[in-house]
């Protein structure tokens, strides 16, 4: 039941399928022979049908208990091409004698042959019985001990992988009667035990009159705008991540202190795109991507482990075709090779991240005020250092120092003049803003009470930052923000990389010598080949790059192209061009920095400071937030916040 190809270990058939193809395989075998008998069924399943007949129960009966129960029934059907009937409803095997058909629910499925099981499967298995477990399946042929076969309809182009088929002497002894003549089956084919795990979890190629699969590995901007803008009337979605939801940066630094609940910059994967939440072959799995697999056009994944969920049984890898891969798992937080950074510092980059900031913060003003803590201990754990001078570090820094000044004196009066916000830069702050900006955002800083320090740092460990002349900063609170690279994943892939790193792409945000497969985001890099420049980590570039393919896989799925190996002339398709929009960033006791200036011709454009730049700043940011929900959410947040203050609780 999956694409025919070349390679017979492409497909992964689930449980239920299994089944399925198993008395398929033996109905269509039988069905050749001159004189045939046909194999006894038994299936072992555990689970509810809420809306089929329980065992020798009633249907009605059965929902009126709507308790689990084990099915197991044994039949023979006894003329040609009739296996299907021993089926019936919900896998329950029951006695049959002759043709005949399986009605369920207003529907006909006429037994008559392969393409019968085929539309069996799919009509009556996946949609309505959705079975969660089959124990084990057993099959038996006269004087013949059934191993696991290889199909040779083609129909089914892959092996059935099941050790399943054991048990057979009882079956045997039971109907020994049935067991009568020899029936020729082909010679089985031997596999090692990691592989048929792997079949047994999978997502499988799709086929001919299913929709095409879109794979997307991550839920940042680039793959959550994508998924937005992607036709599900066209496409399954399958999203790949170990983050269920996609983060609002440019908002991510006001949770830290309060300002905003992390619930209001946290987008649900499954509301950005309904279809992984609503269609029966869209999904988002909550998983890590170990591997790709280009040659047979799939990922194998392998599920977040205990430590990082609540609950957790899964076991080993799975895999998932694809038939467009979309490469958008962002990049990870550069640390600039010290190795006390991964151990004692804090990024800002994750709502865990912005947590365990607040967290700190409010932990080390509590112990301060606890009798007996030295003057020199004070002064250590309520300074608060951030390195790195981009718009994150800037904007934390503006928001921490007017938690300091708005909520910490009044919530805290005894530590009144010893909390401080040390803010370390290699060069200049905000380096790509306007000259007079950079000038305005440090002043204001500075008079907010943050203590710029420039310099490199050297070392880290769980107190102090030595710097490259070797003087030492204390802190109690560390935030690093000194930029991204490439992940490990990243760098672990076959492809070319671009300067930095990246996955190199070319000018349609396609991976060279690999077909069907794109790469966005933080995560991708034009080659150098291309002649173009590599685009900042950015959210509005990786936004635009999701929106771009999401319209270029449009029109691929419009043309028939959407299947894997599909081709539409590339001369139909525009190359991806980037245009800066501008930039914003927040310093504090409601003042920005607006900096609209055209990036070609620097002279051109807009830019401003000041309680103006803050209004634009904020209502910017409120209208690029994903769903109505949350625009609402922020928008009480921030209005909860000016009548009441932040808040301060330590949860």
């Amino acid at each position: 039941m999956g694409r025919e190809d070349e390679n017979q270990n492409s497909y992964s058939p689930t449980d239920c399928e299994v089944l399925i193809l198993q008395v398929a395989r033996i109905t269509t075998t039988m069905a050749a022979e001159e004189d045939w008998t046909v194999p006894v069924v038994r299936a072992t399943w555990t689970g509810q049908h809420p809306d089929t007949p329980l065992g020798r129960k009633g249907g009605k009966e059965g929902r009126k208990e709507g308790r689990q129960q084990n099915v197991e029934r044994i039949g023979w059907p006894t003329q040609k091409s009739c296996c299907t009937s021993a089926l019936s409803t919900g896998l329950d095997i029951m006695d049959s004698s002759g043709p005949s058909s399986v009605a369920r629910k207003g529907r006909v499925v006429q037994a008559s042959g392969v393409g019968s099981m085929r539309r069996f499967a799919l009509t009556s298995l996946r949609r309505n019985a959705r079975c969660e477990e089959v124990e084990r399946i057993l099959v038996a042929a006269p004087n013949h001990v059934p191993t696991p076969v290889r199909p040779v309809s083609s129909y089914f182009s892959f092996p059935v992988y099941k050790p399943y088929l054991q048990r057979t002497s009882s079956f045997r002894e039971f109907h020994s009667s049935k067991f009568s003549s020899q029936i020729a089956l082909e010679e089985p084919q031997q596999h090692k035990a990691s592989e048929v795990e792997r079949i047994k979890n999978a997502l499988p190629a799709t086929r001919e009159g299913q929709k095409a699969r879109v794979v997307v590995l991550g839920a940042g901007w680039a793959a959550c705008r994508l998924m937005k803008d992607l036709n599900t009337k066209l496409y399954d979605v399958v999203c790949i991540s170990p983050r269920n939801h996609m983060v609002f940066t440019p908002l991510l630094a006001s949770t830290c202190v309060g300002t905003l609940e992390f619930r209001s910059v946290a987008e649900p994967v499954r509301t950005i795109q309904p279809a992984t939440a609503k269609e029966k072959d869209s999904y988002f799995f909550l998983a890590h991507c170990t591997h790709i697999d280009t040659e047979n056009r799939q990922v194998i994944c392998k599920a977040l482990g205990k430590d990082e969920t609540a609950f957790m049984k899964a076991s080993g890898d799975f895999v998932v075709a694809y038939d467009k891969l979309i490469i958008a798992s962002g990049a990870e937080a550069l640390t600039l090779g010290i190795a006390g950074v991964p151990k004692h510092a804090i990024f800002l980059r994750e709502v865990k991240d912005a947590k365990a900031i607040r967290s700190k913060l409010l932990l080390n003003l509590a112990l301060a005020e606890i009798p007996g803590v030295s003057e020199e201990e004070k002064t250590r754990i309520l300074n608060c250092v951030v390195v790195g001078g981009g718009p994150t570090g800037v904007e934390f820094s503006g928001e921490l120092s007017d938690f300091i000044k708005r909520d910490v004196l009044q919530k805290f009066s005894h530590m009144r003049g010893k909390v401080h916000v040390t803010l370390i830069e290699a060069n200049e702050i905000l380096s790509s803003f306007d000259l007079r900006l950079r000038q305005y955002a440090t002043s204001h800083l500075e008079k907010a009470g943050v203590r710029l320090v420039k310099g490199m740092v050297k070392d880290v460990d769980a107190e102090k930052i030595t710097l490259s002349d070797g003087s030492e900063v204390p802190y109690g609170l560390l935030v690093w923000s000194t930029g991204v690279g490439p992940s490990a994943f990243v760098k672990s892939l076959p492809f070319q990389k671009s300067p930095g790193g990246r996955i190199g792409v070319d000018e349609y945000l396609r991976v060279p010598g690999y077909e069907d497969v794109y790469a966005i985001g933080d995560c991708a890099g034009y080659l150098e080949s291309t002649g173009k420049q590599v685009l900042p980590a950015l959210a509005q570039v990786a936004e635009r790059e999701g929106k771009y393919l999401a319209r270029v896989l449009n029109e691929f799925g419009k043309h028939g192209a959407g299947r894997a190996g599909a081709k539409l002339d590339s001369a139909a398709i525009k190359p991806f061009i980037y245009r800066h929009l501008g930039s914003m960033a927040s310093v504090g006791s409601y003042k920005a920095l607006v900096d609209l200036r055209d990036t070609k011709k620097a002279s051109k454009g807009v830019s401003m400071a000041g309680f103006l730049s803050w209004i634009v700043w904020r209502s910017a940011y409120l209208t690029r937030v994903v769903s109505w929900r949350n625009r609402i959410y922020v928008a009480l947040n921030w209005t909860t916040t000016l009548i009441f203050g932040r808040d301060i609780t330590r949860i």
